[in-house]
Parts: C-alpha cells; sequence; structure tokens
C-alpha cells in the first residue's frame, strides 16, 4: 500500500515544514470565506497505525489558498468525541499530506480540515472519525519443555505479521517481581530458545514479545512455567571396613533412580579435607588397596544420572582404615649368660599369632651379618651362637595371622668377652594390653634355636 511506504517520508517532511514559531494559526474571531476550496481526502485518503494515523488529501491549485488548518477531537474517558479544536498548520498549498504521531493504540479521534488565505478560513471538510490500531499481538501459542537438565526449551509459533523483526523473550522467578529481558530474537521465523546454566529444581518463568521494523512492541504472550529437573537422589547406607590388612572395602545401598549412569567415589585424608574423585563405578562396592598398614580415608559416594547430574554428597564423608599393625612385643628380660643371650617379652597384643626375632652380628667396623628366626610361638628366645669378641644386637617383632608385622621392639645389645665394649642390655618399655578380634593360630616354622629350658617370667 501507498501509505506503508510514505507514512515514515510524510512525518520527517511534515516536521520540516512546520517549524515552531512561523506557521500561522486561526484568528480568535473567523472570518468565513466560502469561495476558497475545501479539503477533500483521496478515496484512501487514511492510514491506521498502532501510534500514528496518516491523510491524504487533494491537491488545491486555488493560489489564494496559504495552507490547511487541522482540527482533532480527543475521546473521554467514555470514548465520547469531543469538541473540535486546531491541532495544526501546514503552511504550504503543495502538502497532500500530514501524519499525527501524536495518537494511543486502540483510541477514537476525530478530525477535520479548512484551507486558509491570508484574512480568512474555508468551510470545513467532512469530520473524519479514525480509531488507532490496537496494540499488536504477541505470539499466538507458546510451549515450554519442562523437566530438563539446568536447561529450559521455549518454542512458539511465527507471528503471521510480517512486519515482526524480532522476538523480546522475557524471564523471571518465582521470587522476582519484574520480568528481565533474556535476549532479543531476530528473525520472524526463529521460533525457538534454549536457555541453559539453570538451577537445579527450579521454577522459571517465561513470556514472548514481537517486535516490528517501526520499533512497535506487542503486548507480552501468555505465560509458560518450567521446572527444571531435581539432582538425582545420593546414596544411604555406606559402610567401610576397619579390620581389612592393606585395604578398605567400601559399599552402600543400589540407587533406585531410572535413568542411572554411574557412581563417584571421592577420598580424603581427613574429614574436612580436599576430596578427590578416585574411581567411576557402575555397582555399589569398591575395594580401596591403600597397601599401608593403619591407614585411614574419609570416603563421599555421589550418583550421576544420565543427563550429567550429580547428586549431593558433600555433607555425607564416612572413615574407613586398613587395619594396623599390631603392637610391637615389650622385652622384660635380656641375659647373657654363659656366652649364650636369653630374651623373654611379654604378652602385647591379642591379634598376635608369632614373632620374628632379627639378631644383628658384627665384628670389627664393617663386617655385620643380619639373621631373621620367624614362627616363634613362645615369648622367649636363647642364643647360643655367639662368639667371643663379637657385638650382637636383637630385636623382636609381632606377627598377627594375616602376617602384618609390628614395629620393632626396643633394641638389646649384647658384647661377648674380650670385645673392648661394655656389655648393654636395656628394658622395654611398659606392656600394653590392646583388645582385638581373636587371632588365627599358624603353623609352626623350624627355628635355628639352641633349645633351653622355659624362662620363669610369670612374675615379672
Amino acid at each position: 500500500m501507498f501509505w506503508k511506504s510514505t507514512l515514515l517520508y510524510t512525518a520527517s517532511l511534515l516536521i520540516l515544514s512546520g517549524c515552531v514559531g512561523t506557521s500561522p494559526t486561526p484568528n480568535k474571531e473567523t472570518v468565513i470565506d466560502s469561495t476558497l476550496p475545501v479539503v477533500e481526502l483521496t478515496r484512501d485518503g487514511v492510514y491506521v497505525d498502532m501510534e500514528a494515523i496518516a491523510f491524504e488529501w487533494k491537491s488545491v491549485s486555488d493560489p489564494r489558498v496559504k495552507g490547511v488548518y487541522i482540527y482533532k477531537s480527543v475521546p473521554n474517558k467514555e470514548e465520547v468525541a469531543g469538541e473540535l479544536k486546531y491541532f495544526k498548520t501546514i503552511d504550504n498549498r503543495f502538502t497532500t499530506h500530514y501524519t499525527d504521531v501524536t495518537v494511543k493504540p486502540d483510541t477514537k479521534y476525530s478530525y477535520a480540515f479548512k484551507t486558509f488565505s491570508g484574512d480568512a478560513e474555508g468551510r470545513s471538510s467532512a469530520i473524519v472519525d479514525v480509531k488507532s490500531l490496537p496494540v499488536l499481538e504477541s505470539v499466538s501459542w507458546l510451549y515450554s519443555e519442562t523437566g530438563m537438565p539446568r536447561t529450559a526449551k521455549i518454542i512458539w509459533r511465527p507471528h503471521p505479521n510480517q512486519s515482526v523483526k524480532s522476538y523480546i523473550l522475557e524471564r523471571k522467578t518465582l521470587e522476582e517481581e519484574k520480568w528481565k529481558t533474556l535476549i532479543a530474537i531476530d528473525g520472524r521465523l526463529n521460533a525457538e530458545y534454549i536457555d541453559k546454566n539453570l538451577k537445579d529444581n527450579y521454577v522459571y518463568e517465561y513470556r514472548v514479545r514481537v517486535k516490528t521494523y517501526e520499533g512497535l512492541v506487542s503486548f507480552p504472550s501468555p505465560v509458560v512455567k518450567v521446572v527444571t529437573k531435581a539432582l538425582p537422589v545420593g546414596v544411604t547406607n555406606i559402610k567401610t571396613t576397619l579390620d581389612l590388612p592393606k585395604k578398605i572395602n567400601i559399599a552402600w545401598d543400589p540407587t533406585a533412580i531410572k535413568d542411572f549412569q554411574f557412581y563417584y567415589l571421592y577420598r580424603a585424608d581427613s574429614v574436612d579435607g580436599n576430596y578427590k574423585l578416585i574411581a567411576t563405578l557402575y555397582n555399589p562396592a569398591f575395594t580401596d588397596n591403600v597397601e599401608e598398614d593403619g591407614k585411614s580415608y574419609f570416603y563421599r559416594v555421589s550418583v550421576v544420572d544420565k543427563d550429567g547430574l550429580e547428586s549431593e554428597h558433600e555433607k555425607m564423608s564416612v572413615q574407613g582404615m586398613s587395619i594396623p599393625k599390631p603392637d610391637a612385643p615389650a622385652v622384660i628380660n635380656a641375659n647373657m649368660i654363659n656366652n649364650k643371650a636369653e630374651l623373654a617379652w611379654g604378652r602385647v597384643d591379642p591379634r598376635t599369632t608369632s614373632y620374628v626375632v632379627v639378631k644383628k652380628t658384627k665384628k670389627g667396623w664393617f663386617d655385620e651379618t643380619v639373621e631373621e628366626f620367624v614362627n616363634i610361638k613362645n615369648k622367649k628366645f636363647i642364643d647360643s651362637h655367639m662368639e667371643d669378641g663379637t657385638s650382637y644386637a636383637y630385636v623382636v617383632y609381632a606377627v598377627d595371622a594375616n602376617g602384618i608385622k609390628s614395629n620393632p621392639s626396643i633394641e638389646i645389645k649384647f658384647k661377648t668377652k674380650d670385645s673392648r665394649e661394655t656389655i648393654n642390655a636395656t628394658k622395654s618399655e611398659p606392656i600394653k594390653e590392646v583388645q582385638v578380634s581373636k587371632a588365627v593360630k599358624a603353623s609352626d616354622a623350624t627355628q635355628i634355636i639352641t633349645p633351653a629350658s622355659d624362662l620363669d617370667v610369670s612374675g615379672l
């Protein structure tokens, strides 16, 4: 239509031709000259928009005419047209267009036009009643896909009005009072948006406005609501072991979520330490081979679903520990009689099933040998293989049913006669008793020990 292509041009032309302070206005005492031509609109002389109403009239050839007066009435709240009042002067008789940009959407107005000469006005044209267009409606259909992981998908039907340039997507949460513009999407046929990085199990509301090439913005569309996917439920009943040699077993109840993908297992040295991911698991159990006696760790387990969402786990730590070494034996008697070393120790750790004695023999400064006597069942040791002028040192270890060896006892040193060093036999620390599970008895092994009668240590 002609008006669509000339509306903006006409508006700018009238602004240039209607400068303030130069246009004449009607006299208070109007002189009517019936011989002046009457303004006549063309057949398509009225064009209506939301915020503009444009007029086109036939050209005026009478040289007496200086221009055209425009009268306008604005309806009251009851939409009853008021009295026509002077509104605008077109001070050039060759001008045949005018656009009123002072109108509101969906409002009725009345207009009339008069030519004027130097000292009179012509007769009024017919009154033209016009109603501006209502505000542009937004999209007619809007849909949201809910239950997505930290994401919302909003789609709508493209607007049928080809003057639509873009869509304005607005968003708010239930805690917010005002809508915020999320994004402007150019292109009338672009009818989808994926909103990312949202909160888990959170409610968001969306609506859409359309914007025309002229900058007109529509009413908002109906509101759609989105609830993002909740995090998976965490695991329960996590159990760890405290009594296994050089390993810790961790187990928990299997998850019941339908879109389960795997478990994450975290470990730290302390309950508030830095937890590191050590395993991705498909089964609710894991063996942590720590290769260290009495090593303690803290564990956390989370559930990860097929969308990559991970359950909360920061507040649930469980401690596990490999079984510690048995307590070292306490040597309670150490003597050298007739070139025989005699050692006796008391029971210290009930887990102990056997003992090991390590003997170091030294002649001179550099000649040293080490012997180990294993699987000793008694709490005493007699060594008759001693030579003159030689230094000896003994330590005793306790061994449990798992083969775990304790820390060494105190070192007992002897020096046979003719040695230049003084004999030194040190007593042990007090005996400590520790309650643990019943040990498994190990079989005896051959010992290279000189037979001797048992020492009586019951009164020590």
